[in-house]
């Protein structure tokens, strides 16, 4: 019985197969998932990023990327602290979000492997483009919680799934690295779950904030 990665629901169910990719559905939370088994390996997925070409100072990325950072900009306090979750070869988030007055340090597993900013806490962290990408999303999300300070906000951007019937032709879907998807229902869901708000404030991006009154570790393990 293979459980929800990102609610750790038991039971999901198969949904589909697309020639020898078999996803599953978490009817708890919504998300849609590649079978674990079926997960790229770091090989592969490392290879699959060299394809990717964001560069900091693209205006149609940062058009894209204030989608998320409009929103987030509008409830921080000025000058705060923030974490890129997953920066990716080129921060230009980060480099925006410095630009507003925010200072910001940088995560990635490859890209900027510094475990030495996952030993301080943050106002805000943001995820852009990188949840799809996790292998477990119940584990990631619960270290992102306990990396926020009370009242902290993380602002994730994803493009949501919407429609059943387009999933076999969504391109999202046919990128090999992306192994989860969600619905607005589903980020709703994990917040939930960790006592965390969850407001929807465009498409396919979320901005959810811990309880003032404690950390973010609402972990659900």
């Amino acid at each position: 019985m293979t459980a929800c990665p990102v609610c750790r629901t038991p039971g999901s169910r198969d949904f589909r197969t697309i020639e020898t990719r078999r996803y599953r559905r978490c009817d708890a939370c919504g998300a849609t998932f590649l079978d674990p088994d079926q997960h790229p390996t770091l090989q592969e997925a490392v290879a699959h990023y060299g394809h990717h070409r964001n560069e900091v100072g693209d205006p149609a990325y940062r058009r894209f990327l204030s989608r998320l950072s409009a929103p987030l900009c509008r409830v921080l306090e000025p000058g705060s602290a923030g974490l890129d979750y997953g920066c990716g070869p080129g921060p230009a988030l980060a480099a925006m979000l410095e630009e507003a007055g925010h200072s910001m340090a940088l995560y990635d597993p490859i890209f900027a492997p510094h475990p030495e900013v996952l030993e301080t806490r943050y106002d805000f962290i943001t995820c852009t483009e990188v949840a799809e990408h996790f292998h477990q999303p119940a584990d990631e999300f619960d270290r992102i919680g306990r990396l926020l300070q009370p009242g902290g906000w993380l602002a994730v951007m994803t493009c949501f799934q919407t429609d059943d019937d387009r999933f076999e032709r969504w391109h999202y879907r046919r990128d090999p690295t992306h192994v989860v998807f969600y619905r607005a229902e589903t980020l709703h869901h994990l917040a939930a779950q960790r006592g965390w708000t969850c407001t929807i404030p465009a498409n396919d991006v979320a901005l959810m904030q811990v309880p003032a009154n404690g950390s973010g570790d609402g972990s659900t393990a």
